[in-house]
């Protein structure tokens, strides 16, 4: 069959190589000037393939799609992700959270390995796919260079974040050309703005091993690791996870646990120690120990505590309001930031509209849509690269 892959990022590509294994012409169109542009900034330029966990873990970090994505993982986990890459040349490593990594660091070399994976691909590059549509037995696609006919039509676009990698919604104007519901894109996976003034002297500060816990729509989330503030909010693995579970709710509220393996009574107990043997210092002295010093003299106007009080003048319940605030220090949630600034897009074309075993649409045959134009979004991992790569895998499989 003659087939046509909208779109050269991850899902795209992994499709149109594994179409081509089976025997079909494929044709890989892509707006840029090079594949894979979006790949080349996940994981900070390092590219954080996959997440080495069962399928289960999987699909708890899976935010939207859940059930959906229960066939396609089943397909082609993560485990396959490890064994394609190192098959093409790429060695591999987990890191902390379970997070998978080229050995190299560079992105660059996950790109190429796709590439490899589509030599037998016919590539268009700076070729943007303008228009496409059913007719009786063939669709006909646009490009800004010339008219085609294909047998079939994958589309691989991507959502609306990173607009500068060619993810401009495109996905979405094919999608609604062949009539189908498009659940409206958001930013998934963004920093989150606070109304908190102290964020601007806060600014570039990393916290290590704290939790972040979030009050919405009557549930409480709790999300562990690393985070970091911004001149107006926090962004970080577990903010920007946070994002996407606090997506659409406008009632949230936000506090950090500072030491979230203690208790309040085991810092009551080692602030009672400390106290004892630093009865004639500022109180400054015991908070260091306890808080990057850049948070020090916040943290201290938080309970209306001078920072050149003795720690022999600290009243008890001034001390119990240390521990509190070491294990609830409110943060005043206001939005999170816009779409364009989420590292992907959640929304996007109806699941109730596509076959989950295959990818193909429901409404159109012949049609398919693979990766982030899919109303699926995950957490930070390497959950949504697998995304990509379990849904073209199932389309690529299962076409006929």
């Amino acid at each position: 069959m003659e087939i046509a892959v909208i779109g050269g990022g991850a899902s795209g590509l992994m499709a149109g190589g594994f179409l081509a294994k089976q025997g079909h012409n494929v044709t890989i169109f892509d707006g840029n000037e090079k594949c894979g542009k979006k790949i080349y900034i996940t994981g900070k330029g390092r590219c954080n393939v996959t997440n080495d966990c069962d399928n289960e873990e999987y699909l708890l970090n899976v935010v939207n799609g859940n059930k959906f994505m229960r066939s396609a993982i089943s397909q082609f986990d993560s485990s396959d992700t490890k064994q394609f890459f190192e098959s093409l040349g790429v060695k591999l490593k987990v890191e902390r959270g379970n997070r998978v990594f080229p050995v190299s660091d560079k992105a660059s070399d996950i790109i190429k390995a796709l590439l490899l994976h589509c030599h037998d691909c016919d590539l268009h590059l700076n070729e943007k796919v303008e228009f496409i549509e059913k007719q009786v037995e063939t669709f006909y696609v646009k490009t800004t260079s010339k008219s085609y006919n294909f047998d079939r039509v994958v589309i691989a676009t991507g959502g609306m974040s990173y607009s500068a990698t060619g993810s401009r919604g495109d996905g979405y104007k094919f999608a609604k050309m062949s009539g189908h519901n498009i659940i409206k894109p958001r930013g998934a996976l963004v920093p989150i703005e606070l109304k908190d003034e102290f964020c601007k002297a806060l600014a570039g500060l990393s916290l290590k091993n704290v939790t972040l816990n979030a009050k919405f729509n009557g549930m409480t989330k709790s999300l562990f690791g690393e985070m970091l503030f911004t001149h107006n909010g926090i962004s970080g693995p577990i903010a920007l996870s946070m994002s996407s579970l606090i997506a659409e709710s406008k009632d949230v509220c936000l506090s950090i646990d500072f030491k979230p393996a203690l208790t309040t009574n085991q810092i009551e107990e080692r602030l009672l120690r400390d106290f004892s043997t630093n009865l004639n210092k500022n109180i400054t002295y015991i908070i260091k120990g306890l808080l990057p010093n850049s948070l020090v003299e916040i943290f201290l106007s938080k309970l209306g505590i001078s920072g050149e009080t003795k720690v022999n003048s600290i009243t008890k319940q001034q001390r119990q309001g240390i521990s509190s605030l070491l294990k609830n220090f409110k943060l005043k949630f206001k939005s999170l930031y816009p779409i364009e600034a989420g590292i992907v897009t959640g929304g996007g074309v109806d699941l109730k509209e596509i076959n989950p075993k295959t990818m193909e649409s429901k409404l159109v045959k012949g049609l398919y849509f693979v990766g982030e134009v899919l109303d699926v979004d995950c957490l930070t991992g390497g959950f949504n690269l697998q995304t990509a790569f379990s849904t073209a895998y199932a389309c690529a499989i299962n076409m006929n």
